[in-house]
């Protein structure tokens, strides 16, 4: 039997992509009602018009309900936004559903809602997916076959945790993604931790941490992927189109994206090892928090070559 969903989204000034979602969602192979829930926050754009047209042409296959406000400075961020959007599909779905987060860039492939739900059908709390860039959108060779570098080089991360530390409900093959562009969790679950966190940037990321820490098991099946667009002018501070303009203009540069060494991987895998066993995963997760960023000592290349 269907879960009731709701995919939640924070937007923005999105005109031009909440067709491309909106048309992506309709097309999805799950069955039942696909509920949207849409923060449109501090649009100066027809976001919220046409999210309401596309809504009123595809009425029997989304249910689309629009929060659209206008927030205060100090929490006009993404972090409020998909604080807002989340809780509005928690009221839809109440507490035997499934909120599945994504950002107004994205385009789900069609099995994207079947597979989270798959995986959470299998036990888990907490759906992260694989984000990859869109290839229906311009983006140079030379920063694909930087991506594709960035592919390997976690991959290669994933073995080393995998062998030092592996979670049993978390088995390998796995990605490592765990993103706002595709995160499922249990209704009863966001409500359980507090929901979002309403911070500037970091919000999907500190929801996970939150989830784990409360005892969540956290999956990262294959088939649980997402297109995110590769644009370099985002909405959200930090995010996917901050890291890819930084990205850009290290290319551009003919510099090397530096990362660090798989040497420091072993090394935190089996500290949290030890960490876990000895205190437990709460207590790991806030130490691990505390600790300095791992060195980015290395180039890419000399890492994956």
């Amino acid at each position: 039997m269907n879960k009731a969903v709701c995919i939640c989204v924070p937007a923005r000034n999105e005109a031009a992509r909440l067709p491309i979602l909106l048309g992506a969602l309709a097309a999805q192979t799950y069955t039942g009602t696909i509920h949207v829930a849409l923060c449109i926050n501090n649009s100066d754009d027809e976001s919220a018009s046409i999210a309401a047209d596309l809504a009123t042409h595809r009425g029997s296959r989304l249910n689309v309900r629009i929060d659209g406000c206008v927030l205060a400075p100090d929490e006009a961020h993404v972090g409020t936004a998909r604080r807002r959007a989340m809780h509005v599909g928690s009221d839809i779905v109440g507490d035997r559903g499934v909120l599945i987060s994504t950002d107004a860039d994205c385009r789900p492939p069609d099995g994207w809602i079947a597979a989270n739900l798959a995986a959470m059908d299998a036990g888990a709390d907490v759906v992260g997916g694989r984000i990859v860039l869109d290839n229906l959108e311009p983006v140079s060779m030379a920063v694909m076959s930087v991506v594709t570098q960035f592919d390997r080089y976690w991959a290669m991360v994933r073995e080393i945790e995998d062998a030092i530390d592996p979670v049993p409900h978390d088995p390998s093959p796995r990605h490592g993604d765990h993103t706002g562009a595709s995160l499922a969790i249990g209704a009863d679950m966001y409500h359980a931790i507090g929901g979002v966190p309403a911070i500037p940037c970091g919000e999907d990321r500190a929801l996970v941490t939150a989830a784990v820490a409360a005892g969540a098991r956290l999956v990262h099946p294959l088939p649980v992927w997402t297109r995110v667009s590769a644009r370099t002018e985002g909405r959200a501070a930090g995010g996917m189109a901050t890291s890819m303009a930084e990205l850009a203009d290290t290319i551009n540069d003919g510099g090397a994206p530096r990362v660090a060494a798989l040497e420091h991987w072993a090394r935190r895998a089996a500290w949290r090892r030890e960490e876990r066993r000895q205190k437990g995963i709460s207590a790991m997760l806030a130490h691990e928090s505390r600790l300095p960023p791992m060195p980015k000592d290395m180039a890419l290349w000399d890492v994956v070559r």
